[in-house]
């Protein structure tokens, strides 16, 4: 399986274009955004696939959680079912694209969380100087992969 990273303006040229096939998405937005711009509205993949997860949190770290009435349980609450999500694309022999607005810190986070549990080799995106992976997404994802590995 192959995991990819890209941001919403990689990803937008790519769906103009050769855009890979069997693949599945995962999508991060801020929930934010739409109050910000009216216009905004997630990436739309419905002209490739079908397999999209979308996940609307905001790109924060820990230590502000209560700035927005949240703990480290109740954020990012659709982590088990995004798990499921990805051992499902993983059975159906697909590749995942983890898409956020810059394709640095929520996507980079899901990734290395991927490749961290399947391939033991998470550490290449925190290596990887584009990305600055958050660590609430990772630990969150990575603990939800190994629960489902139990």
């Amino acid at each position: 399986m192959k995991v990819s990273v890209y941001s919403r303006k990689a990803i937008e040229e790519l769906l103009k274009s050769d855009f890979p096939k069997n693949v599945a998405i995962i999508s991060f937005c801020d929930p934010e955004i739409a109050h910000i711009d009216r216009d905004y509205r997630p990436v739309d993949y419905s002209s490739q696939t079908d397999r999209v997860f979308l996940v609307r949190i905001r790109d924060i770290d820990i230590d502000i959680l209560e700035k927005y009435n949240l703990t480290y349980e109740t954020y990012f609450s659709e982590v088990t079912d995004l798990a499921k999500f990805i051992y499902s694309a993983k059975e159906d022999g697909l590749d995942i694209i983890c898409q956020c607005e810059y394709g640095q810190s929520r996507s980079a986070a899901c990734a290395s969380a991927i490749l961290e549990h399947f391939y033991h080799n998470g550490i290449s995106i925190f290596r990887d100087y584009r990305y600055y992976p958050n660590q609430l997404v990772f630990n969150k994802l990575y603990e939800a992969l190994e629960d489902m590995k139990k």
